[in-house]
Order: structure tokens, then C-alpha cells, then sequence
């Protein structure tokens, strides 16, 4: 019978260890991406793990205290919360104390983060975030920046078959208030129809909820989808979307053959605080998404705003799936070796394993050679 007491091996569920060489394909990944958002300007930050709670849930616009694993704090009694996302944390330090740095602030960030509930795609409830967030504008060239620099990382990273889901988050909205006019109640209704994709339930809600019929449609791949969208907008006889759209385009147009594009313009999931534009990455063989960005507003002291945009990678299934691993070459130094050749050859990129007693087996301790001398030998 195990005792209360008793040391076991058990995590919290959601929890786990990264053991070798997983771990450092995790940190190789992670700095590769990093070194790419690095040479396009944006410099590193590293905020706490936690957090007081109104910290977390009130500097962006439209964010929800949601999914925060709390606890009280036994030096100022206030309450703590362990960050399930970093965007608001960069966000602090943007209106803070970099409140007077020149604009537009190009900000980078990686570390964990810890979510209260996982899902079934996710089981994980802590993750590897890393990302770059553009703070003082939200524009189409702040957005085709932010949408390149993703692509740029992962591809950095070994990553192919990427799949960029654009979508709308404030088109409903929109049109809400003007062309296709909707109560506050009919629109949160709308929503969660087009959230399922339910046609026939749309039709039920009434003549003014049936009228987003088309958007069910206006789904799919990139251009097919915005021509939709066009029609949608023109049939309105307003042009209400008509700017959303020419920006949907304008970011398109740079990005790589080889990316597939799509458009699902009333997605929601995931994009709670973003505004006008958001972004969903995917990638060939993975279920999921890998990541998300988009526009957003950063709350202020003084309660004005300041609008940004950006995007956060999730790099652990690639991690899971070989991503970042890199090939070790290990050499055993058995007991009397040469320390100035042992030098040297860690200077040439190997790893040296020392003998701390004679019966040190290099094989054992995972080196594919030893040290005969000056040279290296292979087991």
C-alpha cells in the first residue's frame, strides 16, 4: 500500500517532463524562431511567470478573466495569477515601462505559459508560447509585417506545408450596425450559428439573421472565398466591408506561392480581444492549430488605448513530431586525457563526456567516440 507520503513520479494532469534530447530540440526550436523575429527589429522580452490577477485580465481590450489558474499572494494577500498567455504581459510592458519608447515597438517573447483546462487537440495545459508583437499601430503594412515574420519563423524552424486561415473577427459587427442591421440579442445569435455553421438555424432566427446566409459560403480557399466576400459586400449596395477587404488582399498579395491560403471571414474562436483582422496557422500533418495573431488595443493607464498587432507560435507538437532536433556529436574523455585536445575539440563542436572513475563506460553514457590521444575514435 502506498504511503501518503510516499515520493512518486506522478505530474498533475496536463503536466509534463521534456527529458532528452527532446528538451533541447525544444530550446533549439524555440531560439530559431526567436533569431528570426530578432533580425526583422524586435527585441527580447522576458515578463514573470505570474502575475496579479487584474494585470492579466485588464490591459487588453476585450479580454476575459478566463482559463487563469489563481492563488493568493502570502506577501501583499492580493491575488496571483500564473499567465495562460503572454500578449497581455507584453502588453503591460508596452503601456509601463516602455511607455515612452518610440513607436512602432517591436517586441519578441518565449517561455511557458499554463492554461487551467486543456482540450482533446491540446491535452497539454502547459505550453511553449513564443511570438512578436508590433505595439502603436494596427495597419495593413503593420499586418502584412506581422503575417511574413510568422511564415518566416516557422519556415526558419523546418516547418512546411503552412496554411495561413484569415479571418474577420469584428465583420459581424459591422454589419450589424449598418447594412445588415441586428439587435444586440439577434447578433450574438448570428454568431453562434455561424460558429456551426448551421444554415437551417440561421433561416430560423428570422429574415434579418438570414441575410448572413452568404457568409457560411464565403468560406474556403483565400480567393474563391473573397470573391464571395465581395459579393456580399456589393450586393449591401454600402461598401461597409469594402476596406477590410482591400486589406485582406494587400496582405495576401507578398506571401509565398508555396503558403496556402484561406479565408473563414466569422471565426471567432481564439480571437476574443483581436479587432479587425486575425490569422490562424497551420501546418501539413498536424491537427490543430500551431498558431494565432492579429490586431488588438492595449489599455492604458489612463484607460485610452493603443492599437497593435501580432502573433504567438505553439511550437510543441512540432517538438513532439522531431522539430528542433539536432544531430550531437559526443566524445568520451576517459581518465588522463589530454584537457588542452579535450579544449580544442569542444572548440570544433563536439560534446565532451569526462570519466569520473574507471569503470565510466562511454557507449553507456550515449558517445559515439573516444578520445585515443588526439583523435577521435569511433565505438
Amino acid at each position: 500500500m502506498t504511503q501518503p507520503n510516499a515520493i512518486t513520479g506522478l505530474l498533475p494532469e496536463g503536466l509534463s517532463d521534456r527529458l532528452p534530447p527532446a528538451a533541447e530540440a525544444s530550446a533549439h526550436l524555440a531560439r530559431s524562431v526567436l533569431d528570426t523575429v530578432a533580425a526583422h527589429g524586435y527585441a527580447r522580452v522576458m515578463p514573470p511567470i505570474a502575475e496579479f490577477e487584474e494585470t492579466l485580465t485588464q490591459r487588453l481590450k476585450s479580454a476575459r478573466a478566463q482559463d487563469l489558474l489563481r492563488a493568493v499572494d502570502p506577501v501583499s494577500q492580493r491575488t496571483l495569477a500564473i499567465r495562460p498567455d503572454m500578449t497581455a504581459q507584453v502588453g503591460r510592458i508596452a503601456a509601463t515601462r516602455l511607455a515612452t519608447t518610440a513607436r512602432p515597438l517591436r517586441l519578441s517573447y518565449g517561455g511557458p505559459v499554463l492554461k487551467l483546462r486543456a482540450n482533446q487537440l491540446r491535452p497539454e495545459r502547459e505550453q511553449l508560447q513564443v511570438g512578436a508583437e508590433l505595439i502603436g499601430t494596427d495597419s495593413v503594412a503593420a499586418a502584412v509585417e506581422i503575417v511574413n515574420v510568422a511564415i518566416e519563423a516557422l519556415q526558419a524552424a523546418g516547418v512546411t506545408g503552412i496554411t495561413i486561415d484569415f479571418t474577420l473577427p469584428d465583420l459581424i459587427d459591422t454589419l450589424a450596425a449598418g447594412p445588415m442591421p441586428l439587435s444586440d440579442a439577434e447578433r450574438e445569435a448570428v454568431r453562434t450559428e455561424l460558429d456551426a455553421k448551421d444554415a437551417g438555424a440561421l433561416v430560423a432566427l428570422g429574415a434579418g439573421a438570414a441575410s448572413y446566409l452568404p457568409l457560411i459560403e464565403a468560406a474556403g480557399p483565400f480567393h474563391a472565398a473573397m470573391d464571395k466576400l465581395e459579393a456580399i459586400d456589393a450586393a449591401t449596395g454600402q461598401g461597409a466591408i469594402a476596406s477590410r477587404i482591400a486589406a485582406l488582399r494587400a496582405i495576401a498579395k507578398p506571401i509565398g506561392w508555396d503558403i496556402t491560403l484561406t479565408l473563414d471571414p466569422t471565426e471567432r474562436h481564439g480571437f476574443e480581444y483581436q479587432s479587425w483582422f486575425g490569422f490562424s496557422v497551420f501546418a501539413e500533418g498536424f491537427v490543430g492549430e500551431i498558431g494565432r495573431g492579429g490586431s488588438y488595443a492595449i489599455l492604458r493607464s489612463d484607460g485610452s488605448e493603443e492599437p497593435a498587432i501580432g502573433f504567438s507560435l505553439y511550437p510543441d507538437p512540432l517538438i513532439d513530431a522531431g522539430f528542433g532536433a539536432m544531430p550531437v556529436k559526443r566524445l568520451f574523455l576517459p581518465l588522463g586525457h589530454d584537457a588542452l585536445v579535450a579544449k580544442a575539440l569542444r572548440g570544433e563542436g563536439w560534446r565532451t563526456v569526462a570519466a569520473l572513475s574507471d569503470v565510466d563506460d562511454g557507449a553507456a553514457l550515449g558517445c559515439s567516440h573516444w578520445l585515443d590521444g588526439d583523435s577521435a575514435r569511433g565505438y
